[in-house]
This record gives C-alpha cells, structure tokens and sequence, in this order.
C-alpha cells in the first residue's frame, strides 16, 4: 500500500484489519476507481469490461488462498456502483475479505453499492468477511447498501461474517440464496445503529438440495432514535434444514422490527426461527456502575460484549 495516506490507512484497518496488503490476490477501489490489482497463482482477479467490477477466479483444488478486495469512498458526492462475481473452483478453499468504509466529511451525500454473486462448485469451500464503516463529520449521508447473492453447488459451504459498524446513516442489506445438495450457508451478523440512522437487513434463501441446509444468526444493537428492520424468508423444498436467530438489544427512542418467515414446502424440512428484542438487563448495568463505570461507558461495555 505504497504511497496511501493516513487516513486510507486507518480505514483500510477499519474494514479490513490490514495495517498493508500480504502477499497474495488483492483488488483495492477507491471513489469508484480500482488503484490496485495483484493476482496470486490460484487467483486471478479481472476487471469488467465497463470498469463496473471485477471476476475473481479461484481454481479448483485450490488451498488456503486469501483474497482481498476492500472498497473506500473517501469524499462526499459520490454514488458507485459495484458488480463483483467470484468463480470458486471445485474442492478449493479460499477466505475472501471484502470491507467497505466511507469517509465523508461534507454536505454531499456519498453512496457505495456492492452486489456481489458468488457462485461455487462442487465441494468447494468459501469463508466471507464483510465489514461496514462510516466515518467523517460532514452532514452528508453515508449508504452502504450491498446485495449478495450465492449459489452452492452440491457439498459446498460458506461462512459469511458481515459486520455494520458505526457511523452508516443507510443500509439496505440484501442476501439471497441457493443451495443444492449437502451444501452448507452460515451467516453471522452485526449491526449497530444510533442517531437516526435506519438499517434493513433482508434474507431470502432456499433450500433446494436434499441436505442442504442455513444457519443465519443476527446480534443487533439500536440505540438513540436509529431503526432496524430484519426480514428472513428461508424456504424448505426437501429434505433440509434451516434456523433463524435473531437477538437484538434496543435502548432510548429506537425501533426495532423483526419478521421471520420459514416456509417449509416438504414433510422433510426442519425449520427454525428466534427472535429475540430487549433491552440491556438492570442487574447487569448495575453490576458495572458498582465497580465504578458510569452509565455510559457501562453500556458501551455491554453492548462491545454483545457484539464480539
């Protein structure tokens, strides 16, 4: 990461946990332009014709690849629009980290739109790191709102870790998916809200293989006059399983609104759904402000807690 500033710096350790890049595939984009392309041996990363996104090829049998491909909007006024498609070669085993911040310190508002299709072959083996930031204390709004969509093939899985951290003033999230036979789905979310910021995280997946199954698990935190709504739609067309949790802590004038909806379209499908909205328990605020914390950073204790 030759010649960044700091303040590229500090985002990209923001989204994607990287003081530079290690050796190996990387693609970082930056107000709508890629600046920096690195392919590896096992993955190569092309540009799309319309310079509108790339394809990410991962060959089969590949092992313990790592990819990186993190996007920053680093000044107000800018709507980019992302199309990523990853080709994940059949028995391969990759983690892909794919972070986006924006800094915005203006009046204009500064948007980023990820819609990311991954389609994996047989056996193949995928884990996702997503990570959201806003940054900067301009009155212009920061969207991030990304689309996901994945498509496993018999016996592959993928774990996807998507976190929206502070400071997004609008999120639409969006993930479908489609599984075939003994393939495998798990989703762990994150989401923290304040102000009055709004977040919607949506999830439609079938179950269309025998023994496919989907684990979505969300932790959710809306505190000031923030919203959040969570719509989960799993449907079961065979024998397969599916489970929905939804655990969400809601604090001063802020709205939460959870819908499950499991529709089992077979005898053989197991679905689940939790949901689950309270507020910071008072035995354990009270525990905290007896060893001298005040409220504040009590509750910033807990809520740091209940979304590690």
């Amino acid at each position: 990461m030759e010649n960044q500033t700091d303040l590229t710096k500090f985002m990209l350790k923001k989204v994607a946990d990287i003081d530079e890049f290690p050796k190996g595939a990387h693609n970082l984009r930056v107000n709508g332009v890629g600046v920096e392309r690195v392919n590896s041996e096992n993955c190569q990363i092309v540009p799309k014709a319309d310079g509108s996104g790339i394809d990410i090829y991962v060959k089969a049998g590949a092992k313990k690849e790592l990819v990186y491909i993190p996007v920053l909007i680093m000044q107000g006024g800018i709507n980019d629009v992302v199309y990523n498609d990853f080709h994940i070669g059949k028995d391969s085993q990759v983690t892909i980290v794919a972070g986006c911040g924006i800094h915005n310190h203006t009046d204009h508002n500064s948007e980023h739109n990820g819609i990311h299709s991954f389609y994996l072959e047989e056996n193949a083996n995928v884990t996702y790191i997503e990570k959201h930031y806003g940054h900067g204390q301009g009155s212009g709004k920061k969207t991030l709102s990304p689309v996901t969509n994945v498509y496993l093939k018999s016996g592959a899985s993928m774990t996807m870790n998507s976190v929206q951290m502070e400071g997004v003033d609008y999120a639409v999230r969006t993930t479908n998916g489609e599984l075939d036979s003994k393939s495998t789905f798990v989703v762990t979310e994150k989401i923290l809200t304040q102000n009055e910021q709004f977040a919607d995280s949506i999830f439609d997946v079938k179950l269309n293989g025998v023994g496919a199954s989907t684990k979505i698990t969300s932790r959710a935190v809306a505190k000031d006059k923030s919203n959040q709504e969570f719509h989960r739609n799993v449907t079961g067309l065979c024998e397969s399983l599916g489970h929905i949790e939804c655990d969400t802590i809601l604090m001063n004038q802020a709205k939460i609104i959870a819908i499950p909806q499991i529709s089992a379209l077979s005898a053989d499908a197991h679905l689940i759904h939790e949901a689950t909205i309270g507020k910071i328990a008072g035995a354990q605020l009270d525990k905290l402000l007896t060893m001298g914390l005040n409220e504040k950073q009590a509750e910033d204790f807990i809520i740091k807690g209940f979304l590690s």
